[in-house]
């Protein structure tokens, strides 16, 4: 009897994740037979559950907050944007066995603001807000669309520290002016903290919000985000949930998965409606 290849999302919470139902409509529009189910596990166990359901044939994952960057305890081999992430979002089981970390944010963010939305941010002074695993996930890839600075702020010292140290190389050969944040006003915002998972607003650096602004939230509501009521009620041009990303990393994770790419705009229609 044959059984479907399982593919799930590792998360804490879990339970609003749209990523079903988006790889349920991938694998129905690219002919594919598969499941993949969430499942919400706290950080103390993460490690082994994940390593029980790969050992029990498990073919893929996809990694959410708060694990990223514990699951690079997990592969045995790194994608070159994982490692220079240092956090996963997508774990793979290779053809020879062994498990391969990857991760897509990046790539399903810039296709997000670039090719959705249409913005053109090379020479734009950027704030990125937070530098936990779902920031440094999107950091090189923003780095490469070369905007005149990519700031960050973050709650917590040492981490911004830290991220602002890993990242100096790549911000100095790519003439990206890279630090902690300074005022405002910023011409694109983009929040990858946690607080929209408590309904809370992360810190904001003084007068980031003019006329002109985009502010972006890279988690999804119902009925928005605090951020993104936040930026509309600041005077912000346009303020947007990370819906679109998390199509468009997800379509990455499933191209790595199952060697075809999904076309991301019917399955984006689909799920906000």
């Amino acid at each position: 009897m044959n059984t479907l290849d399982r593919y799930v999302l590792f998360g804490h919470p879990v339970a609003h994740s749209r990523s079903p139902q988006i790889h349920a409509l991938f694998a129905r529009q690219c002919g594919q037979a598969l499941s993949y189910d969430a499942i919400d596990v706290i950080p103390e166990q993460f490690i082994s559950t994940a390593r029980h359901f790969f050992a029990s044939g498990g073919r893929g994952a996809n990694v959410t907050f708060p694990h990223k960057e514990a699951a690079l305890a997990l592969p045995a081999d790194l994608t070159q944007r994982a490692r220079l992430a240092g956090s996963i979002n997508t774990l793979a089981v290779m053809p020879n066995g062994d498990l391969l970390g990857d991760n897509t944010d990046g790539i399903g963010l810039v296709r997000d603001l670039v090719e959705r939305m249409g913005l053109t941010l090379r020479d734009r002074r950027i704030l990125l807000l937070g530098a936990g695993g779902a920031a440094r996930g999107v950091i090189g890839p923003l780095l490469e669309l070369r905007p005149s600075a990519l700031l960050l702020d973050n709650r917590t010292r040492p981490r911004l520290e830290q991220v602002l140290h890993d990242f100096e190389p790549v911000a100095a050969s790519l003439n990206v002016k890279w630090g902690a944040a300074t005022a405002g006003p910023f011409d694109l915002i983009i929040n990858a903290t946690s607080a929209s998972h408590s309904g809370d607003l992360p810190p904001m650096p003084q007068g980031a919000v003019a006329s002109h602004t985009i502010c972006y939230d890279m988690f999804y509501g119902r009925e928005g985000t605090a951020f993104t009521r936040w930026a509309q009620s600041a005077g912000a041009q346009r303020a947007e949930m990370g819906l679109g990303m998390l199509v468009e990393q997800a379509a990455e994770a499933f191209r790595l998965w199952r060697g075809v790419l999904p076309d991301t705009g019917p399955v984006l229609a689909a799920i906000s409606g």
